[in-house]
């Protein structure tokens, strides 16, 4: 490798949700812009994550791409399994701070910029160790991203308001942010330590030579103009970045299934990697399925109680072969109509599967990209995490999906209310109207991502920032 030639490091955080939107920006950055790039990965769970082929580097990227996993890291010192997810990854990467230092110190042609996430910003004191660009990627929308940046300004009167009466908090520029939308960070006191490390990432990012965003300029304009005027920090849309279609999947049971099935006649049901129900919100669901008479697709987990993020850190393709948390006598009655998938689906190949006609999912930002890079009108059912905002965004603004409600806020959601959902997307006109605006924004993404697009171009601005900055150390300024 010579060293005229950039070389991107990026840091990728515990959780499937954060892993593959980072190995896709990796990839993206060898296969459109021919950089060299190294990932480096923090894993909780080294074990079922060397069992799956995302740390396989891809044949195509020849000796640029490098996915080297750091050393694993026992946070079991932290409270048990009663401490939440986010506490979890954000320990995790701290400790895994002086592995980091450690492999870039050890490096020939050390990386001309360092790109982390929310939970990595810890890491972007190395990138000034070492001279490197600084920038964070945020694998959500723009939405999501003004929230986060206009959090440290916000008065804590405000938040009280919101969190105490239920009333709206305004973000400039942006679409304000419901009580129903109920981001945990809001709900926390101000002196405590997470929601301080939280206000303290958000400066550090503020701090960046840009944040790198996986949305797109037609899908969020009020907002991005919004986050382009207030010149905190450039923002650079990239999305979608989605995982491609693997030919490899085609062939397995579930697609030989689909197959078999009319078009658009199936939907696909999955909470994503980290998503959980209840055992009598799995129960209504399937006497949900059952109800609509409607072919269907099950990614099926175990339940968990009070815990709706259960596998989040959980990696790998698992299985549960029991299903004895299911209605007495449920899989003979729905055996012609349903398929039952324990825990794991190649979920890009099922979506691209044209027997599909929509998606009832958590509303996670990657399933959210891949539906719609597919076409798949969306059921939206949020869990945790910013996920209620997606909903929002993708129910009221975009008008991609309709929306699961439940009868009150703290019940599972009921048989009738999912039964009725499901026959919307598939069957009645709204599910038309949907799949219409859905090709919409299909198209919208393909000439963001195209050469001379919206995202495209985005991307050509970092990668410009990264050589001319190389430029600049090869000659000594």
């Amino acid at each position: 490798m010579e060293t005229t030639m950039s070389h991107i490091a990026l840091l990728a955080n515990p959780g499937m949700g954060h892993l593959i939107p980072v190995l896709e920006l990796a990839k993206h950055l060898v296969s459109h812009q021919s950089f060299k790039v190294t990932v480096f990965v923090v894993a909780t769970d080294h074990a079922s994550l060397a069992n799956t082929h995302l740390l396989q580097s891809p044949a195509d990227s020849g000796d640029l791409l490098d996915i080297v996993l750091l050393p694993f890291i026992d946070v079991s010192d932290i409270g048990g399994p009663s401490v939440s997810f986010i506490a979890t990854i954000v320990t995790t990467v701290l400790r895994s701070m002086p592995f980091l230092r450690s492999e870039i110190s050890k490096m020939e042609f050390r990386p001309t910029a360092l790109v982390v996430d929310l939970f990595g910003t810890d890491a972007l004191e190395i990138a000034d160790e070492y001279n490197m660009l600084k920038f964070v990627f945020i694998a959500s929308n723009a939405w999501f991203l003004a929230v986060m940046l206009c959090t440290p300004e916000i008065d804590r009167k405000e938040i009280d308001e919101h969190v105490k009466n239920r009333k709206p908090l305004h973000i400039p520029g942006c679409k304000p942010i419901k009580f129903e939308h109920n981001l945990e960070v809001f709900f926390m006191d101000a002196n405590d330590p997470f929601y301080q490390g939280y206000v303290e990432a958000i400066n550090k990012m503020s701090l960046t030579d840009g944040i790198l965003v996986n949305t797109w300029d037609e899908l969020e304009p009020t907002t991005l103009k919004a986050l382009r005027e207030t010149k905190k920090v450039p923002i650079y849309p990239i999305g979608p970045l989605v995982r491609p279609i693997e030919k490899s999947a085609f062939g397995n049971e579930i697609i030989a299934w689909l197959d078999k099935q009319p078009k658009q006649s199936v939907i696909y049901v999955s909470f994503g990697s980290g998503g959980t129900l209840s055992a009598q919100q799995v129960k209504e669901l399937a006497w949900g399925l059952e109800l609509s008479q409607q072919k269907f697709v099950w990614v099926l987990r175990p339940p968990i109680e009070n815990d709706a993020a259960g596998t989040f850190l959980a990696l790998g393709n698992g299985s549960d072969a029991t299903l004895n948390y299911l209605p007495d006598g449920f899989l003979v009655r729905t055996q012609d109509r349903g398929l039952l998938v324990p825990m794991w689906a190649p979920q890009v190949e099922v979506l691209s599967h044209p027997s599909i006609g929509g998606f009832l999912t958590h509303c996670g930002w990657n399933s959210t990209m891949e539906s719609i890079v597919n076409g798949v009108p969306i059921i939206a059912w949020p869990l945790y995490a910013e996920q209620k905002m997606n909903a929002s965004m993708l129910t009221e603004d975009i008008g991609a999906s309709i929306r699961v409600m439940a009868v009150e806020s703290d019940a599972a959601v009921g048989r009738e209310e999912i039964r009725s959902v499901v026959r919307k997307i598939l069957v009645d006109r709204q599910g038309r109207n949907i799949r219409s605006r859905i090709k919409e924004l299909k198209d919208s993404a393909e000439n963001a991502l195209a050469k001379g697009g919206s995202s495209y171009n985005s991307m050509s601005q970092v990668a410009n920032i990264c050589i001319q900055h190389l430029k600049t150390k090869a000659s000594g300024a």
